[in-house]
């Protein structure tokens, strides 16, 4: 729906789906549940999520023209498309396969053109649209700097493909969409400095000359096209993860002439460790939270400040008792509008501040809750998928927005 801090939504990750059919089923069930409890009688938009499965079933003209339908019916429409996760996303064990196929392959780049084309005819008037994407692969599939050089060469490659594709798109249609690459823990780019350093040191140099040579530009404007169509999706959980400094990152974007094509309003679980509560307390509650779906990465900081990364969070279990730790971060979507998990905390602070800034200095248009592990939190936190929806964006709405 439209706000005065730019579009809101929630992504639909959120429900399980293996498939066109059984997406839109979903869909159908939760969303109008939503948006009259939080847009009754106005417009809402919807973050789609599709997997490459879902994608290949959309792309026939009658299904998609049935979808188009209902969104009328349901005043709604799509703006913003998570193309991150290409296979199941529930109900299967995930963990580092979230990013395979990854960026140097064919079918990564083949299915997010998919997703370009139907964000393309499902995109209102006037209105940009992005779609969110894996930030290249996975860095602990590469065993030395020359293979994982080879692979950042590759993915930049086929990224700028899919840029090149954009760019035509805008001139035969006028449809702006741009690809929002999404930093996250064990990311090969996994923080906001490394998301810039890619781009000033890999994108634009390979980028540039092909699309002086495709467009017929002079280097400024091609980098200008390349600026327009591939930003940063903000992922609040995940730069709060690795306890970077919202306010310092976005000021650095912006010198750069970078942009963030949109927020993921979400949350990451917190630690204090030299706080009240025993740190045995602290690490059984934290157990609770080791499930084996999705990946839970930790960054720990130690009293000296440095940080200390771990690629799950039974591997940071094993080492709690270090004791110069004062403070664990774990990559667990935990819910927004909940700021205290008994002996654990939220980075729910983080949102309020990036949601301030934006208020005060907007940097994009596009925000979109992103809370989808309802299904594997622990018990006495579940509640059911539409009322879960429904109290994040109410949360968003009451306290980020004006």
């Amino acid at each position: 729906m439209k706000t005065s801090s730019g579009q809101l939504t929630y992504c639909t990750n959120i429900h399980a789906g293996r498939n066109w059919q059984e997406d839109f089923q979903q869909l159908k069930t939760h969303f109008p549940a939503v948006k009259a409890a939080v847009a009754d009688g106005v417009p809402m938009g919807i973050g789609l999520r599709l997997s490459n499965v879902a994608s290949l079933q959309l792309t026939d003209a009658t299904t998609l023209e049935h979808f188009k339908q209902w969104l009328q019916d349901n005043q709604s429409y799509v703006f913003t498309m998570n193309g991150f996760p290409y296979g199941d996303f529930h109900h299967t064990v995930v963990k580092a396969s979230v990013h395979s196929p990854d960026w140097t392959t064919a079918e990564r780049k083949m299915y997010t053109l998919r997703l370009v084309d139907i964000l393309a005819k499902l995109l209102p008037d006037g209105m940009e649209g992005g779609i969110s994407t894996s930030p290249l692969s996975y860095r602990h599939w590469f065993k030395t700097t020359e293979t994982l050089n080879k692979a950042v060469k590759k993915a930049t490659l086929n990224i700028v493909d899919i840029i090149c594709y954009l760019v035509n798109l805008n001139l035969k249609t006028g449809k702006v969409i741009h690809l929002d690459l999404e930093p996250e823990p064990d990311g090969v780019l996994e923080t906001g400095q490394e998301f810039m350093e890619w781009y000033v040191q890999h994108l634009l140099p390979a980028g540039i000359p092909i699309l002086v040579s495709a467009f017929k530009l002079s280097e400024a404007a091609a980098a200008s096209l390349i600026k327009k169509h591939l930003c940063l999706c903000y992922d609040v959980c995940h730069f709060s993860i690795g306890f970077e400094d919202h306010a310092k990152v976005l000021v650095q974007l912006k010198e750069l002439g970078l942009r963030v094509g949109k927020i993921q309003i979400s949350a990451a679980l917190k630690a204090r460790l030299n706080g009240n509560d025993s740190r045995q307390q602290i690490k059984e509650s934290l157990k609770q939270f080791d499930e084996p779906t999705y990946l839970h990465q930790v960054v720990a900081k130690d009293n000296d400040g440095r940080l200390h990364r771990y690629q799950d969070l039974k591997v940071a279990l094993d080492e709690f008792e270090d004791r110069s730790l004062e403070e664990w971060r774990a990559h667990f979507h935990v819910p927004i509008s909940t700021g205290h998990f008994g002996h654990l905390q939220s980075t729910q602070e983080d949102i309020l501040t990036v949601l301030d800034i934006q208020k005060r200095m907007p940097f994009t248009n596009h925000l979109e809750v992103e809370t989808y592990t309802w299904e594997v939190l622990p018990e006495g936190l579940k509640v059911p998928i539409a009322e879960s929806i429904t109290k994040e964006l109410q949360w968003v709405i009451k306290n980020g927005i004006q």
